[in-house]
């Protein structure tokens, strides 16, 4: 296995330097935790990193667990392997395992854990030392409970437990992972099915409000980091073109309801100051902040919005073809990619991958790699046409 040496973490700190540099100048939102963002399933990963509006999985967990009641099999099970920087590195990844369980016509219960590690590092004092191998990890268990108001929408709760250790012992000889929690608030819509002239088609819609929670601290004296709170909105139609064809289009927009880094005492830069009073805002306090506090107003609040397009077709319910768009604005992260994908099911097993293609002059961690997944689905049938 690949090891990432002092001398490698050493460049890539550099590195993140200046990536920090240039963000603060152009005022990118950063928060603790990242990785709760990146599209852990190969299924959502294929159409642009959305899936608050796209028809019902096992990983529905990740972007809207309201999704759950609308299911087909009464329960489902799925795993999941990110390999990330793996043109760098063949240790970074971001594995997910999921769960959930339809338990009437109503409700509906889900878990999961999803784990990222960084792999392991090598420690020593002296050249000739043999190394001490650590290895830095963060990791989430969720729950959630979804209920079906009407016949057509429903609304789901869901907590999360978060653990980030990535404090190195010989280092900090008082390194403690840090943890707090997050809750999300989500709604679905799916329209029943309407008989158009040359094809029937179905609506949907969703939103979820995810990560409302504490900051997370990573020392007993130090800042409070906010984690990635954030709204998506999404909407899709279904182009039900006969019994075995068919076609899904989708749109979804997301934005970080976490305050603009900014320049407090106006010197014309982002400085200690400035930061010392960004942590000073508390977490809720901050999600209110964050639709107004952008320092050239509404139009750069536009900017911190991103979106993504996306499209599936599907075959017999056996075959599926997937592609995406993703587009974050050059000022806030510049994340902009195309993606591809498809799915296989062979009696209750689906097989799904993705590869992402960058767009950007900032590559993605994601270049190059080949997503996976797994889902078996199991149990009763649930009739939802």
């Amino acid at each position: 296995m690949k090891k990432l040496s002092l001398l490698m973490l050493s460049a890539i700190l550099l590195f993140s330097g200046q990536v920090e540099a240039q963000e603060e100048q152009d005022r990118v939102i950063t928060t603790a935790v990242p990785f709760l963002l990146i599209a852990a399933d190969a299924r959502a990963a294929g159409m642009g990193d959305q899936g608050v509006a796209t028809p019902v999985d096992a990983f529905s967990q990740q972007w809207n667990p309201a999704k759950y009641v609308f299911a087909e099999n009464q329960q489902g099970f799925g795993v999941t392997y990110t390999p990330y920087l793996s043109e760098l590195v063949n240790d970074i990844f971001l594995g997910n395992i999921t769960y959930f369980n339809r338990i009437s016509e109503r409700s509906a219960f889900g878990a999961s854990f999803k784990y990222f590690s960084l792999g392991n590092i090598e420690a020593r004092e002296a050249p000739d030392d043999l190394p001490l191998i650590l290895s830095p990890n963060e990791f989430t268990l969720d729950l959630s409970y979804s209920l079906r108001l009407s016949e057509r929408f429903s609304m789901a709760v869901a907590g999360r437990y978060l653990r980030s250790d990535l404090k190195l012992a010989p280092v900090d000889a008082d390194a403690t992972a840090a943890s707090t929690f997050g809750v999300d608030v989500t709604a679905y819509y799916q329209s029943g099915l309407i008989d158009f002239t040359q094809f029937d088609g179905r609506w949907r819609g969703g939103l979820a409000i995810s990560n409302v929670g504490p900051k997370i601290k990573y020392d007993e004296g130090g800042q409070e980091n906010f984690i990635p709170t954030n709204l998506k909105a999404g909407a899709g139609f279904d182009f039900i073109l006969d019994l075995q064809n068919r076609i899904g289009t989708y749109v979804e927009f997301n934005k970080l309801l976490v305050p603009t880094p900014q320049d407090f005492d106006g010197d014309g830069q982002i400085g200690p100051e400035d930061n010392e009073e960004y942590n000073s805002i508390g977490a809720i306090e901050g999600i209110f902040k964050s639709f107004g506090d952008a320092p050239n107003g509404f139009n750069e609040e536009v900017k911190e919005v991103t979106y993504a397009l996306g499209a599936e077709y599907v075959y017999d319910d056996v075959f599926a073809l997937r592609t995406g768009y993703f587009h974050e604005s050059p000022e806030k992260g510049s994340r902009e990619f195309i993606s591809f994908g498809a799915g296989f099911k062979y009696t209750v097993v689906n097989i799904d991958i993705s590869y992402l293609f960058s767009t950007s002059q900032v590559v993605s961690p994601l270049e190059g790699t080949l997503r996976f997944g797994l889902t078996f689905n199991f149990g009763g049938q649930y009739n939802e046409f």
